[in-house]
C-alpha cells in the first residue's frame, strides 16, 4: 500500500468532510435529539458542530503529512555465512474499535488506522447512528475514489448482542480489538477476546498541590483540568498537601475559582471541614470514580509519597499532574506516579495525540503493552521478521537460546 496513496485517501477525505459539513450537522442533531435523557458529558461527547469538523479535517491533514509507519527497520543483522536478516513493522491487519458517543471517533480511529495500512471495524454507540454512518458512507466515497476497497473502513450497525457474539467468536477475523467505554464493556472483551485488546482505560485523574507551590498556577491547573467533563483527560481529584501554608484560605481560593466556574468542589470529612462550600462525600466507591461531570473531589496528604500511593491505588493510569516549585519533588512524583502521561505544572488535559505531536489517535492506552498513552498511526503497526538466504542450512548443534532447544 504505497504511502502517497493512502495520504490522497485521507486529504480527498478532509475534502469530502467540509463539502458535506451540513448534511453531517444536520444527521448529528437527529442522533441528539434522540437522546432519552438529558446528560451534559454524554451531549458534549455526541454534538458536532463546525469546530468539530474542523478538528476532524486537522487531524487527517496531520496524519497525511506523517511518515509511513509501515516498513521501518527495526533491527539488521548479516551473519558470517551471509544470513540476512532483517525486522520490520508490519499492519496488525484488521482491527475493532468499540466507542460511544463520539462520532469523531469515527474520522480520527479510521485514520490513524488505515494510515498503518490496517482495515478497520467501527462499533459506535447507538446514540450516534446516524453521525456514524454518514462519516463512514465519505470515508468509503473516498477509498473508492481513490482506488482502494472500501472493505477498509467499514461500519458495524449492529446490536449489542452480536457484537459480544463477535467479540467471543472472532467471526470477522479480527486481529486486534480496541474498546473505547466503561469498565463493563473494557471487562467483558479483555475476559472473552481469543485475540490481543488494547485498553482505553478510564480517566480518574489526579491533580497533587505540594506544599511547595505557586498558588496562581495549582488554581490554573485545576480549573483548566475540569475545562471539559465529558473527556478522559480532565481532572477529577485533587491532594493538596496538608502543611501547605495558609491551608484553610487556600482551599478556599480553589474552590471559590471552581463555584465561578460552575464545577461543584466535594471533599472527605476533614478536608470539608476548611471550607463551608465543601460538598461531604465519603461513599465507598468515590475515590475510583471517573466523575465526566462539572464536579471535583478534594482531599488531603501529609506528604508526596502518600500523595504518589494514594494515585498509584485509584487513578485509572490516564494521567496526573503535581504542582509544585521543588524540581526534585517533581522529578520523585514523575518517576514513581504509575500514569501513562505525568505533568510538573502543566494541565492533564494535554494528554491527547494531538498536542503530543502524534496527529490523530484511535485510542490513550492506560496499560504497558503494546503501547502507552495516545496511539497514533505510528503506535498501530506490529513486527515481523524478513530472512534472506541462498540456501541456506541450520545444523544440528543444540542452543540453549531457541524454543525447545531447537
Amino acid at each position: 500500500m504505497a504511502i502517497d496513496s493512502k495520504n490522497n485517501v485521507l486529504i480527498y477525505l478532509s475534502k469530502l468532510l467540509e463539502e458535506n459539513q451540513s448534511n453531517i450537522i444536520y444527521q448529528n442533531q437527529i442522533d441528539i435529539d434522540n437522546l432519552s435523557h438529558s446528560d451534559d458529558s454524554m451531549r458534549d461527547r455526541l454534538k458536532i458542530d463546525e469546530d468539530k469538523i474542523k478538528g476532524m479535517i486537522k487531524s487527517l491533514s496531520e496524519v497525511a503529512l506523517q511518515n509511513n509507519p509501515v516498513g521501518k527497520v527495526l533491527y539488521d543483522y548479516t551473519r558470517d555465512d551471509g544470513l540476512h536478516i532483517v525486522n520490520k513493522t508490519v499492519p496488525f491487519g484488521t482491527i475493532l474499535i468499540i466507542y460511544e458517543s463520539r462520532p469523531d471517533v469515527t474520522i480520527e480511529a479510521a485514520a490513524t488506522a488505515f494510515k498503518a495500512g490496517n482495515k478497520i471495524l467501527l462499533k459506535g454507540g447507538k446514540e450516534s447512528i446516524n453521525s456514524n454512518l454518514i462519516l463512514t458512507e465519505l470515508w468509503q466515497q473516498s477509498l473508492v475514489e481513490n482506488g482502494f476497497e472500501k472493505e477498509f473502513v467499514q461500519y458495524l450497525d449492529i446490536s449489542r448482542e452480536d457484537t459480544q457474539s463477535l467479540i467471543k467468536g472472532n467471526t470477522h477475523n479480527i486481529d486486534l480489538i480496541i474498546p473505547r467505554g466503561g469498565d463493563g464493556l473494557i471487562n467483558f472483551v479483555t475476559k472473552n477476546s481469543s485475540v490481543p485488546v488494547i485498553v482505553s482505560g478510564r480517566g480518574n485523574n489526579f491533580l497533587y498541590i505540594d506544599n511547595e507551590v505557586d498558588i496562581a498556577i495549582a488554581t490554573q491547573l485545576i480549573i483548566n483540568g475540569k475545562q471539559r467533563i465529558s473527556v478522559c483527560n480532565a481532572i477529577d481529584k485533587v491532594i493538596v498537601n496538608r502543611n501547605i501554608d495558609d491551608l484553610q484560605s487556600n482551599i478556599n481560593i480553589f474552590v471559590d475559582a471552581l463555584k465561578a466556574n460552575n464545577i461543584s468542589a466535594y471533599a472527605d470529612q476533614e478536608t470539608s471541614k476548611l471550607s463551608t462550600s465543601l460538598i461531604v462525600d465519603e461513599s465507598d466507591n468515590i475515590m475510583y470514580e471517573e466523575f465526566l461531570a462539572p464536579k471535583i473531589y478534594f482531599t488531603l496528604a501529609d506528604d508526596i509519597e502518600q500523595a504518589i500511593n494514594t494515585i498509584n491505588k485509584f487513578s485509572g493510569g490516564h494521567s496526573a499532574v503535581i504542582a509544585t516549585t521543588n524540581r526534585d519533588k517533581a522529578k520523585q512524583f514523575m518517576q514513581e506516579v504509575d500514569c501513562a502521561a505525568v505533568y510538573h505544572n502543566a494541565s492533564s488535559r494535554f494528554t491527547d495525540g494531538g498536542q503530543f505531536g502524534v496527529g490523530a489517535e484511535i485510542a490513550i492506552s492506560t496499560q504497558k503493552i503494546h503501547f502507552r498513552g495516545p496511539l497514533g498511526a505510528q503506535e498501530l503497526v506490529t513486527n515481523k521478521w524478513f530472512v534472506f538466504g541462498d540456501g541456506h542450512v541450520r545444523d544440528q548443534q543444540p542452543s540453549s537460546t531457541s524454543c525447545n532447544n531447537a
